[in-house]
């Protein structure tokens, strides 16, 4: 490989001055930087970009954690969510560093990225209640958006979809068809966005009249194996539900595969609704009604949402900012809250 010293022989400049020159620095007269440059190009010269970062105290890295559960990258939801920030943090010249690791050992995981310098930020996915991400990355200052609203601190910048209003939509839908036994499925309700799920159900049918059961409420699920496996719970009952609301597609996929062995016939016997409308869930048999995310825009608005707050640390520190020149702050909210919509299919 071509090195700095082999490009200061053929210049005769030393090798501090071409540096300089490489990185066009105001003390460096024009025409040295037009020379380095040429000589510079024609010997295929590479720069040593870690070398790089680590002089400019920055990576050019967004760290992401696989969320917590049995699929992990493997789950539809996080993969559309990735390909969104993949796509946002490449348009702006950072690369994308994604982690999986089991709950026991998740936080060790954060804490040796920051200190091996390996990310400038992170986004953080699936929060939870007592979520103890949030509290020790604000701690030490160090940048990071959430996808889901962080737990008892407003100051904290995320971008969410309003679950209690979703619920509020999908127990309206349910009832307005005639379903009065009405069940869900969701995840540990240590998940916070179960817990607001769960919240927003309950309200949405007492609104209209009607109580949750809690006979008729299944947690503990993620995929759709879960699904299967709490309808199956659900639909043995001497009372069964007529309607399952599922916290996910996934889930939902599980109900209705489990409403379908029971004889029951799926948008009729049964009325089953998800959460997500990942892209299977209009090409499910039935199609799915589901409340939308715009999960891949979700994506590229948090990795914005970084990008700023980024920005931010190192105008404040003085520190040689990593983004592009030509990059202009956002300026959009730090905390968004989304209206999500209903999609109606054949399911319900």
């Amino acid at each position: 490989m071509v090195t700095l010293k082999d490009i200061a022989q053929k210049v005769n400049r030393s090798v501090t001055t071409v540096s300089r020159a490489l990185a066009e620095c105001d003390d460096v007269s024009k025409e040295t930087i037009r020379v380095v440059k040429q000589a510079a190009e024609e010997m295929g010269y590479v720069p040593n970009s870690i070398a790089q970062k680590l002089q400019k105290q920055s990576t050019d890295t967004i760290g992401v954690v696989a969320p917590v559960s049995s699929k992990g990258y493997a789950e539809p939801f996080f993969c559309e969510l990735l390909s969104g920030i993949g796509e946002q943090a490449s348009r702006f010249g950072y690369d994308l560093l994604v982690a999986y690791v089991h709950d026991h050992d998740e936080l060790d995981v954060y804490r040796k990225l920051v200190a091996e310098r390996k990310v400038d930020g992170f986004i953080l996915s699936r929060m939870m209640v007592d979520d103890v991400r949030p509290q020790y990355l604000s701690s030490i200052n160090f940048p990071f958006t959430a996808f889901g609203r962080i737990e008892g601190d407003l100051d904290h910048p995320y971008v969410e979809e309003d679950g209690e209003y979703a619920m509020d939509l999908i127990a309206d839908h349910l009832i307005s068809r005639g379903h009065t036994r009405i069940g869900c499925i969701s995840p540990p309700l240590s998940v916070l966005y179960a817990k607001v799920r769960l919240q927003g159900l309950t309200q949405g049918l007492e609104k209209r009249g009607l109580q949750l059961d809690s006979n008729l409420v299944y947690l503990g699920a993620f995929d759709q194996e879960d699904g299967y496996y709490g309808a199956d719970k659900l639909l043995d009952q001497q009372n069964p539900p007529t309607a399952i609301v599922a916290f996910n597609d996934l889930i939902a996929f599980g109900a209705i595969n489990a409403g379908k062995d029971h004889g029951l016939r799926i948008g009729s016997d049964l009325a089953v609704t998800g959460f997500d409308d990942i892209p299977m869930a209009a090409m499910y048999r039935p199609p799915l009604t589901t409340i939308h995310q715009p999960i891949k825009e979700i994506g590229q608005m948090v990795t914005s949402s970084l990008i700023d707050i980024i920005h931010e640390k190192f105008n404040r520190t003085g520190q040689d900012n990593p983004l592009d020149a030509t990059y202009q702050p956002s300026h959009k909210q730090r905390q968004l809250l989304l209206r999500p919509n209903l999609i109606i299919r054949a399911s319900s």
